[in-house]
């Protein structure tokens, strides 16, 4: 039986481990709340002690490559490595005293310094200054940009107060190839021109990080890191052909160099697709040594520069008056070298001669400015236009490229007495090689402009492809009149005086010439200088390619002859690497003279 005395010890017995337990369960609910519930939290708070340690943890950038996957630019990996002067100065302590083996600082500073391809009293000096500054000291930069090569004879030196971490720098494995396209990034992996810039979206990586606490050691902590993984940039695949790209930039070099010209460039477009498959151009940029070119050289002028396209507009003109004029290849008018219209306008050929009964091949054929200015009068200036615009002249093109340039195309009510004929043959406007381009892949397209690309895809580092966003195709002219505008072109060539030098056995090829003048930027042109420009396709029945050479003020050969060379060589390499095959059919020779 329970007695009073007995009951109350054994009462407060039951309290007291009562209250010991709702104590304990405080602690454990604390301790559930600090080490699981806001772990994280916590852990974070503790990296900002004496001895919390923060990584990056670098992303790669994506690769540009072309459309066979070949490498324009690409990421290497180096090494930022640093010392950790305290630690340095412990070990060499526990040496002192018998406690460690390890290789004193004295012998590890010149492994280093021979690796660097440093003098020891350098590398040593890197950690003196350290400790002068601060006695505890636990961070040197020993070098930044180290090679894998190196990275790696360094971590067999074994130290635990030396790491180093990694990042990406740029390479660009082809140099000069596509170097003016590309473009470069700066020291500090900022994008400053080209496709590097322009892409961006696609090709930056977004970094990571890697958190974690040291021991006085300097040994990490288990259970202490966090890591937030890296996210590599994506791949942008060009349209551009490599291999196609290297012999058209040694081509413009050599024919820049031979005209003694300022610059020059190669375009070359698939009329079907209008994808870019070669752009190269001199002077060109190594983006491995941006400094070694011209700030003037350090982009692209293919798709920066404007000019006056000469007589290249001839056969937009001509494709004009047949399709909303009613004329044919072999409608007539007559034209002497020298003209006086009834608006007081005059134009002169380039050659003098009496009146001639020019069909509208013929005026292609001679390169007549007289001749192909009444062909114009057979349809309004505003048709005019239009025609133009919807070929693509003053639009731009869909490439996309940073800083890309516009030709300047007035509209009809802007046009005094001469630009009104002007316009006709390539004066009072300009284009851009891009523009140009455009415009013959048209009619070499059964007259559809497709929209120009030089980005085939960008593939993200999940696998995601996303191709770009291009307009929709135009139907300019119809198929009957590009297919009329194409046998006049092959008449310039094979009736002209470069037929020889054009000549590309077993291919009907087809073009035109342009001799455009420079503007002198007061209003007038400068003298006995030049712009020339040759663009054409082939094979001409069914053109799959379109090849624009353009040369700037060359010297040796003032007019557009000079470009006659470079273009026979372009596009037979072109028809060589697509492998085109050879024509089947004879050409349709067009008079001259109605």
């Amino acid at each position: 039986m329970t007695t009073r005395s007995t009951r109350g010890p054994r009462r407060r017995t039951v309290v007291a481990l009562a209250v010991v337990l709702a104590v304990l369960g405080v602690f454990l609910v604390r301790l559930v709340d600090i080490q699981v519930v806001n772990a994280d939290e916590h852990i974070e708070d503790s990296m900002e002690m004496a001895f919390g340690a923060n990584q990056t943890l670098y992303g790669t950038r994506g690769s540009i490559v072309d459309e066979t996957g070949q490498t324009l630019a690409g990421s290497i990996l180096q090494y930022d490595c640093q010392l950790d002067p305290l630690l340095i100065t412990q070990i060499d302590a526990q040496i002192a005293g018998g406690e460690s083996t390890a290789q004193p600082w004295s012998a590890v500073s010149s492994d280093i310094a021979e690796v660097l391809e440093k003098s020891v009293e350098d590398v040593q000096k890197i950690v003196g200054d350290a400790l002068a500054a601060n006695s505890e000291s636990r961070y040197a930069v020993l070098a930044d940009g180290v090679s894998t090569e190196q990275y790696r004879e360094l971590a067999d030196i074994g130290v635990p107060y030396l790491v180093c971490t990694s990042h990406p720098a740029r390479t660009y494995p082809d140099g000069a190839v596509g170097g003016n396209l590309v473009g470069f990034m700066s020291s500090d992996g900022e994008p400053l021109e080209g496709l590097e810039i322009a892409q961006n979206q696609c090709l930056t990586a977004t970094n990571g990080s890697l958190s974690y606490q040291q021991g006085k050691d300097g040994v990490t902590i288990p259970g202490t890191e966090r890591q937030v993984d890296a996210v590599d940039g994506g791949t942008l695949k060009l349209t551009i052909n490599r291999d196609l790209q290297w012999y058209m930039t040694q081509l413009i070099a050599e024919q820049v160099q031979d005209m003694a010209a300022q610059r020059g460039a190669i375009l070359v477009v698939e009329t079907a697709t209008g994808k870019i498959r070669a752009a190269a151009e001199y002077p060109t940029l190594d983006p491995n040594n941006v400094e070694g070119s011209a700030e003037s050289d350090r982009s692209s002028q293919i798709f920066r520069g404007t000019f006056e396209p000469g007589s290249t507009f001839k056969a937009l003109t001509a494709a004009t008056v047949m399709d909303a004029g009613g004329q044919t290849p072999t409608s007539t008018v007559v034209s002497s070298g020298f003209e006086t219209f009834p608006n007081g306008a005059r134009v002169r050929d380039a050659f003098g001669h009496p009146a001639y009964t020019y069909t509208l091949a013929g005026v292609l054929m001679d390169s007549s400015n007289a001749g192909i200015s009444h062909f114009s009068e057979k349809v309004d200036d505003q048709t005019r236009y239009d025609y133009l615009s919807r070929f693509g002249i003053g639009q731009g093109s869909s490439v996309g490229f940073q800083g890309e340039a516009s030709g300047s195309l007035r509209t009809p009510d802007q046009w005094d007495n001469q630009t009104k004929y002007n316009t006709s043959y390539g004066q009072g406007l300009t284009t851009t090689m891009p523009e140009l381009a455009g415009a013959y892949a048209a009619i070499g397209n059964d007259g559809v402009r497709m929209p120009l690309s030089l980005v085939e895809s960008c593939t993200a580092a999940d696998g995601t492809v996303v191709a770009p966003e291009l307009p929709e195709p135009v139907q300019v002219v119809s198929a009957q009149t590009a297919y009329d505008t194409r046998l006049m072109l092959e008449n310039v060539f094979i009736q002209g005086a470069l037929s020889k030098t054009l000549a590309v056995d077993g291919y009907r090829i087809g073009g035109k010439t342009g001799t455009g003048e420079k503007s002198d930027g007061a209003g007038g042109y400068k003298n006995g200088v030049y712009y020339t420009t040759m663009v054409g396709m082939a094979p001409i029945e069914d053109p799959e390619y379109v090849v624009v050479v353009t040369l700037d003020e060359p010297t040796k050969v003032k007019s557009s002859a000079a470009n006659a060379t470079a273009f026979q060589k372009a596009i037979t390499q072109v028809l060589k690497t697509y492998r085109v095959m050879p024509t089947t059919t004879t050409p349709t020779l067009l008079p001259k003279f109605g």
